[in-house]
Formats: structure tokens, sequence, C-alpha cells
């Protein structure tokens, strides 16, 4: 491996910096230069900057200031006036700022006054799950955090009915389940996903299977950092036709029509309603 290279001095400005996931050799070499170099850190979380330069053996000589959720906005300016002169490093907790994280106010503000932005790029969990998924991901939506409640988050999953594109998001692991379960309701229960926690660190785990299966892992073993990837979509809607006969076959089961309904329809453009008057229309023809 060929480690003779030289590190260019930091550039003036704002530089947007990745942070490892969970394993510390993630941290990239300009990573480490700019905690050790910039002259102002701003950090989601200064506890943790500091811990991760002490893990990395960086001494911090700038200045450490806080930049999270409730006070990014009013932190702007001044770090925009820093950048000027100097550099200003952003970081997040984990992984890349401005992607759920705290980061997008001060660069705005940076590109708003013609102050220069780049970024060291760098560990992310999104691509990484992506990447480990084992699914169809050459396109994908990124959607941030699944809505906490039930009613918002059946109407986001409808929105997502017809999406070809895969749909990763992060969840929470106490609501992990029940947003499978929503899912499995919505998109299809035989629709495959992959739930990635804990990525990068020593406990990492991909569970891979459909909807319905992981709805029902999940009860048991939603723990860590988890990202979810859902495959997307057919591109053809399935023809009504098909979906009544498979009605049909759900009926002759056992299963009630409306329940059948539902279970033929979840996952597609048709309706609950419309397919259960297109089952009655076809079985009293």
């Amino acid at each position: 491996m060929n480690t003779n290279f030289r590190l260019e001095p930091l550039p003036r400005g704002v530089i947007v910096a990745a942070t490892p996931l969970g394993n510390i050799g993630d941290a990239s070499a300009r990573l480490m230069q700019a905690l050790a170099e910039a002259d102002v850190v701003a950090a989601e979380d200064t506890r943790r900057v500091r811990s991760l330069a002490s893990a990395l053996g960086i001494e911090i000589q700038g200045k450490v200031v806080s930049n999270f959720d409730h006070n990014e906005s009013q932190r702007a300016q001044a770090l925009v006036d820093a950048a000027r002169s100097g550099t200003v490093l952003v970081v997040s907790d984990a992984g890349m700022p401005l992607v759920s994280d705290p980061g997008h106010s001060i660069v705005a503000a940076a590109v708003e006054a013609g102050v220069p932005v780049t970024c060291f790029p760098g560990p992310s969990a999104v691509p990484t799950a992506l990447a480990l998924s084992g699914l169809g991901v050459g396109h994908f939506l990124f959607d941030a955090f699944a809505p906490r409640k039930a009613g918002p988050r059946k109407t986001w999953l409808e929105s997502l009915k017809g999406q070809e594109r895969a749909i990763v998001f992060f969840e929470s692991p106490h609501r992990l389940a029940q947003t499978l379960s929503d899912a499995a309701d919505v998109l299809g229960a035989q629709r495959s996903a992959a739930v990635c926690r804990e990525l990068t660190k020593t406990y990492e785990e991909i569970k891979r299977g459909t909807l319905g299966e992981l709805a029902q892992w999940a009860v048991d073993n939603a723990r860590g950092e988890i990202t979810v990837v859902i495959e997307g979509g057919a591109s053809e809607p399935a023809p009504v036709e098909d979906l009544v006969e498979r009605v049909h076959e759900l009926v002759s089961s056992g299963m009630r029509a409306k329940d059948a309904c539902k279970e033929a329809a979840a996952g597609t453009e048709v309706t609950n309603r419309d397919l259960y008057d297109a089952y009655l229309a076809a079985r009293d023809a």
C-alpha cells in the first residue's frame, strides 16, 4: 500500500466532513487533518467530537462550538464570518452532515455569502445500507426518518406505493416493528427489504427478507442504530383482473371477501374499495 502522499493545506471556508459511523478505522486522513488544524470545529455534540479526536490521537487546536438542530440557525452567521478568513469544520455525531443531521444552515448561509464550501467525503449510513441490502438499488429514494405517528406514517407509505425506486430511511428500534408491519400492510407483505443495524460496528447485522418476515423478526430483535431499505415496486401495475382472481383464491380458502381484497390490493395502485366492487361484479356476472 502506497502511503507516500502529502495532504494539501486546509482550504479557507467551510469544510463539511463525514465522521465514522462506529468503526474508528473509517476516519479519513483529511478528516483527521481538519480536526487538528481547523480554526473552528462546529460539532453536533462537542463531547463526542472531542472523544473522536482523542480516539484518533489528535488534539483539537481550534475553537469547538456546538452546532445542532436547535441552535444551528442562530450559529450560522457567526460561523460564516469565521470562515471568511479561516477554516470552519462542520461535523455531525456520525456519518455525513446534512444527511438527516445538522449542517444545512451554515452551508446555505455560506453559499449565499459567497464563502467557499467543500466536502471531505466518508462514511454515511445511506450508501452503506444500500450496498449491503442485496436489493436492486441502482435508483433509490432517501426519506430520512419514517413519521413517528401511525396516521402520518401510513399516509407516507401510501405515497410510496407506486415508487419504482428502492426506498431507504432511518427508524428507531422501538418503532421498527410497527413501521415494518404498516409497510407490509400498505406495500405488500411479500415486498423484499433489509434491516441494517449497527453499521460498521462490532455487532453489525443485516437482516434480509420480506416485509412480513421482517416485521415479525423486529418484535424481539430491534436494537441499535437502524437503516431500512425496501425494494422498489413493479413498474407495471397489476391488472385488476389478476387481483380479482387472487381475491377468488383467498375467498375459496376461507378468507372474508373484504379481508381478501385488502390483502390482494396491498402494494398496488388499486384501492380496497375498487377491488371489492370489481370482485362483486365478477362474482355476480
